[in-house]
């Protein structure tokens, strides 16, 4: 028989058992959906890490936190004591240190203007917070070394944080309230989207670091600080050095651990790689269990077909069929049902990552990558669901089929 005519018999078929068909279409729509929206999000979450880590941690970096102190949740009650003395001393002695810059903050505290309120993250820090972080304000200016410390009562507002209080007036000169101390925003921060964690960092309010210290929080601990060193090939020297001046403040003796946490970029590069490692592996090895599932119930389905039209085949073998005519069917049958549900698959699989995306930040995270991957591996998963049945199907004798 002609293969062109068997083949436009086999899809004419799909249309008769439309129950059958759609439940094999929606098997690989979710498997391709869920590939093609795993690896475009995985894609655009590697790139946000990257671009993240580069910016809050680069390469001529070294950054201190305080025993118990997490940049989400922040510091915890039980926090060992990490003073701006400490970093001043480690400046002092480390001769590679450009700059630095401490910080304290609390992850999530009212700040109100008015009648409007909102729960923002308040960041003191100092005057070269600007230069160390690598964000500055795109208007009005930023706290000088007077502010930081003398507890001046002013502050620089991110972007989301000024829509919720402001709305679309002009934040610049006004006052808000942070917990229950009047401060005056002289500036906006630069935008930086979502972080790593899904936290808007657009939401955050910057106190000068001494302002955070004496008025909000009361305390004369620091959560964190981060460090510049001149040479980035130095810095796991200048880090042993610093470990070693604050281990000698902190009065720690030998064999004992630190009351402190210390990341160099070397440290920093290898938590990006296990990070990747998930992003670029484990992810797409979920989808890919999800599409496998899809091409078992297409051709547990596609048995089940064969089993159900056995007169058909007979007949169809009685009239001059050959048992490769009835397997090019049912094979072609099988391919053209998944490969359909794969199409829709990749369609939903790339709405779903353009809303995940919007939703975290991600910026555009359409994956061509998956794209084709995901058209490769719907066909070649109509494929391979379709042989057993095609088998089976030209396997069948027309004297047994027909009795």
């Amino acid at each position: 028989m002609n293969r062109v005519r068997v083949a436009g018999h086999g899809i004419r078929t799909i249309g008769r058992y439309k129950l059958r068909s759609a439940l094999m279409m929606l098997g690989s729509l979710i498997g391709v959906s869920a590939l093609t929206l795993v690896v475009s999000v995985g894609d655009g979450a590697r790139q946000k890490v990257l671009t993240t880590v580069r910016q809050l941690f680069g390469s001529s970096s070294i950054t201190v936190f305080s025993r118990g102190t997490e940049l989400v949740s922040g510091p915890r009650a039980d926090a060992a004591r990490l003073t701006i003395d400490d970093i001043e001393a480690v400046a002092r002695e480390v001769a590679d240190v450009d700059a630095w810059d401490p910080q304290q903050f609390l992850p999530a505290a009212s700040v109100r203007r008015g009648d409007r309120s909102t729960m923002a993250r308040v960041v003191g820090a100092s005057e070269r917070s600007e230069h160390v972080w690598g964000r500055s304000v795109t208007r009005g200016v930023y706290f000088d070394v007077t502010a930081a410390r003398g507890a001046a009562r002013v502050a620089l507002i991110g972007e989301t944080a000024a829509a919720s209080l402001f709305g679309t007036d002009d934040p610049l000169d006004a006052e808000i309230l942070v917990g229950s101390v009047p401060v005056r925003v002289i500036g906006i921060l630069a935008p930086l989207g979502t972080d790593v964690h899904g936290m808007d960092r657009d939401n955050e309010i910057m106190l000068p670091i001494s302002t955070m210290m004496r008025r909000v929080m009361n305390v004369d601990t620091i959560a964190l600080a981060k460090l510049l060193v001149k040479d980035p090939s130095r810095a796991g020297q200048a880090a042993t050095v610093a470990r070693q001046v604050l281990r000698q403040r902190h009065a720690i003796a030998a064999g004992q651990p630190d009351d402190f946490t210390l990341l160099t970029p070397v440290e920093i590069q290898q938590m990006v790689g296990r990070v990747e490692s998930v992003l670029t592996l484990y992810l797409p090895l979920a989808g890919g269990v999800a599409l496998l599932v899809g091409g078992l119930v297409a051709a547990t389905l596609m048995l089940a077909s064969v089993s159900a039209r056995v007169a058909e085949i007979g007949l169809r073998r009685a009239v001059g069929a050959r048992p490769a005519d009835i397997a090019f069917q049912f094979l072609v049958e099988t391919a053209v049902t998944v490969a359909a549900g794969g199409l829709g698959g990749i369609a939903v699989g790339i709405l779903g990552a353009q809303a995940v995306a919007s939703r975290l930040h991600l910026g555009s995270s359409i994956s061509w990558k998956a794209v084709l991957l995901g058209l490769a591996v719907s066909a070649m998963a109509g494929l391979l669901a379709g042989v057993a049945p095609a088998r089976r199907a030209a396997g069948l004798e027309p004297v047994d089929a027909l009795r």
